[in-house]
């Protein structure tokens, strides 16, 4: 009897022990599942800062400057790597696969303002010569053919004291002393080593070398690969950028 008895007391004090052990179990299981949860998101931000600093960028189109191309509330994806993603708080930069080009749309950071980023097209190169005249672009004496380029103000070809900084940068055989450059007719000015000329496709209603000169190659940050969202920010009607979706303009290509 007294056998059997201490049998009994061991199955009990076994079957205490399994139902302590289960119950210290759970907070460890809870415990090893937040830990998951946590690290899986942690490689989620890091992960999507790594591929947002050196790969690519979204960026929306704040102003008209780039019209009929992109247009207000068009949201673009900017490849970042394309000319070598600048390595953040240093000057390095990584290997670049292209450089920028003739015609090429880039996005950059705006050299009178950093901490704003600007889109424009490239029109001219380092080393290019590049002018106007009654509106229609030179490169190199060259006329260019912009099928791209749209006019909306054709009464605005005034002079404005901006252009003033042109001067530094004109041709040899040009009279400074009598160089009255305006939004039509300016130059021919010569882009320097490192820097590129760059304007809006809304060559009536755009900001850009123009008024404020050239462009350094430290500040490109990338080239748009397509709209990935659009919508009219013009309409007035409630919540446009869920019911003024230009679906038509989604997924195209920039160019």
């Amino acid at each position: 009897m007294a056998k059997k008895r201490d049998r009994s007391r061991d199955k009990q004090q076994q079957g205490a022990g399994r139902r302590q052990s289960g119950r210290r179990a759970e907070p460890a299981t809870t415990g090893r599942w937040l830990w998951e949860w946590v690290k899986s998101i942690s490689v989620a931000i890091v992960l999507f800062l790594v591929i947002r600093t050196f790969a690519v960028e979204a960026f929306k189109i704040p102003t008209g400057s780039m019209e009929r191309t992109l247009l207000v509330g068009d949201f673009l994806l900017v490849n970042k790597a394309v000319y070598g993603a600048q390595v953040p708080f240093t000057s390095l930069r990584l290997p670049a696969f292209d450089r920028p080009e003739r015609r090429d749309i880039v996005v950059f950071e705006f050299p009178l303002d950093p901490s704003k980023n600007y889109v424009k097209r490239v029109i001219g190169l380092p080393g290019d010569t590049v002018a106007m005249r009654a509106g229609e672009l030179y490169v190199n004496g060259q006329r260019q053919r912009e099928s791209y380029v749209r006019h909306t103000q054709p009464d605005g070809n005034y002079y404005d004291p901006q252009f003033e900084w042109q001067r530094g940068y004109l041709a040899r055989n040009i009279d400074r002393a009598r160089y009255h450059p305006t939004r039509d007719d300016w130059g021919p000015v010569i882009v320097p080593e490192g820097k590129y000329f760059v304007m809006g496709d809304n060559r009536d209603n755009s900001q850009d070398s123009r008024y404020w000169g050239f462009v350094d190659r430290t500040l490109i940050k990338g080239r748009p690969l397509f709209i990935y969202y659009s919508f009219d920010r013009s309409n007035l009607r409630p919540l446009p950028w869920l019911t003024e979706v230009r679906w038509d303009r989604v997924g195209n290509l920039v160019r």
